[in-house]
């Protein structure tokens, strides 16, 4: 499977020019063009791929081949024709309907024109006056660390087996609370690492925390006249009075069904760059951090010895950034079908107080095939804040242009999609049904997501999370009731009505 991934990202070939916007910023807006005829890599396509191919396409990042010279991009002019047409790369998964992202790579159609041009007239070098000063990329790290940590010692991976989580626990190198503007993690053999996540632990023991699946966690409903309040509205005065004065539903103690994390990597992923929202993530001083390493074998043995680096922040800022990753919205009872192509999750969380979302990453393995993400707030206004498609091999953050406020009681509802037939190409087996699980072979449902917060907000009072079949005092209700704009509700004949959740667009 590995190999076909490294055959894929080699036919493939302009990438990721992605997430790091100020390549763009070195090199200026791209340039004006009025005929596409004599184009030339110096004049014409080097500062297109400045801008936009060398964050990964230089020695010792993602991609496989260098784009800094004519000579190490020449072998590849057909392939960058068909992957840049064909809108391959630089990869990028969101609908452009939905959401408006700083990191968008996208490539201008006169881009694209440039780039098919210069390979149908030859793939001329030019003359050398014509290039551009070459961009002077950091070497190694992609952020300026002020501080660095380390896995204790090289961790073996074998060349074959069906992967393992590993927890490794290192010193905090923080014996303060301190302001951290920007956080890298860098592989030590990115072709053995599926994910890395930072943490600092809890100061008392958690339950075994999955990342695959739990049993379903259910929020109380709430209080009966705080549905009527939302149900009622719009409705007839005198069918609203008849709701008033039922009991409160019970209530019951929430279990903790999400984690903060300080940092996340997956393949194709950026430095988390805090700095740009005029926010800094606050690491707690003392103790250890943990940092978890989920391992997939590549068919060679190998070894890696990631490494973590901070970047610190200057002055305490405005924001609080939180990155905040709930448990699987999946039922850890249910399976997905062999020969299912579209099998949907649905979910729903809740925010408890007021924040700003920032930042959005779909988390899922070799079938996932897309996640949406639907806002909600109070008063029944809908908006899809992203939709977007899945690819395993870059499983990319996604910036929000502007911060999109989230008032408190705003939920977000996420619906995602599996493919486990044969027409999905990264599909190990799709005569096997999947369960969930931590393994690459199992399946997830991950939806992370930054949020903006006061610096002194306290963290685990910003999520819950809602899902199907939880049991009330009124019995088993779906979730709870919600007005959704265009629906017309039906007049309840129940003290706590019941709707389903919202309709979303189907694919």
């Amino acid at each position: 499977m590995t190999r076909f991934f490294i055959s894929l990202l080699l036919l493939t070939a302009t990438t990721m020019a992605e997430q790091v916007s100020a390549p763009r910023a070195l090199v200026g807006p791209s340039p004006v063009v009025v005929s596409l005829d004599g184009m030339s890599f110096n004049k014409d396509v080097l500062p297109i791929l400045q801008r936009n191919c060398q964050t990964c396409h230089r020695p010792g990042e993602a991609a496989p081949m260098s784009f800094l010279t004519y000579e190490s991009t020449r072998p590849w002019a057909k392939a960058i024709k068909q992957a840049v047409v064909t809108r391959k790369m630089p990869p990028w998964f969101a609908d452009p309907g939905h959401g408006s992202f700083r990191n968008d790579p996208t490539l201008t159609q006169q881009e694209i024109d440039i780039l098919s041009a210069w390979v149908d007239q030859g793939s001329p070098e030019g003359k050398a006056e014509d290039k551009p000063k070459p961009v002077q990329w950091p070497s190694g790290w992609r952020i300026q660390p002020d501080v660095v940590i380390s896995i204790p010692e090289a961790h073996v991976v074998p060349a074959k087996g069906s992967g393992e989580i590993k927890a490794f626990t290192v010193p905090n190198p923080f014996h303060e609370d301190t302001w951290v503007r920007a956080i890298e993690v860098r592989p030590g053999n990115a072709s053995v690492v599926h994910h890395v996540m930072v943490q600092v632990p809890e100061d008392t023991p958690a339950p075994s925390f999955s990342w695959g699946a739990s049993a379903a966690a259910c929020v109380a409903a709430p209080s009966a006249s705080l549905v009527q309040q939302d149900f009622n509205e719009g409705l007839p005065a005198s069918i609203a009075n008849r709701l008033n004065g039922s009991p409160p539903a019970p209530q019951v103690n929430l279990p903790k069904n999400f984690a903060i994390l300080e940092a996340v990597y997956a393949p194709g992923a950026p430095p988390m760059d805090f700095g740009i929202y005029d926010s800094a993530k606050l690491i707690r001083g003392g103790g250890d951090l943990r940092i978890e390493v989920h391992y997939t074998p590549n068919g060679t043995a190998t070894s890696d010895q990631t490494r973590i680096g901070f970047t610190l922040a200057k002055e305490p800022p405005e924001h609080r950034f939180i990155t905040l990753a709930p448990k699987s919205l999946a039922k850890a009872g249910t399976r997905i079908p062999a020969g299912e192509a579209n099998w949907e999750t649905r979910g729903e969380l809740e925010f408890g107080q007021d924040a700003q979302l920032v930042w959005l990453m779909p988390h899922m393995h070799l079938r996932g095939k897309d996640m949406r993400f639907n806002l909600v707030d109070p008063n029944g206004r809908s908006q899809t804040v992203l939709d977007a498609k899945f690819n395993f091999n870059w499983q990319l953050g996604y910036e929000m242009d502007n911060p999109i406020r989230v008032r408190r009681g705003t939920r977000m509802f996420v619906v995602a999609h599996h493919d486990n037939s044969a027409n999905n190409p990264y599909n190990p087996n799709p005569a096997a049904e999947v369960g969930w699980g931590d393994l690459t072979s199992e399946e997830m449902v991950l939806p992370w997501f930054g949020v903006l917060v006061n610096p002194d907000a306290d963290p685990e009072k910003i999520l819950s999370i809602r899902q199907g079949g939880c049991s009330s005092g009124l019995g088993s209700v779906p979730i709870a009731p919600l007005r959704v704009p265009g629906v017309s509700a039906p007049i309840p004949a129940l003290p706590l009505p019941t709707l389903p959740l919202p309709t979303l667009p189907g694919r």
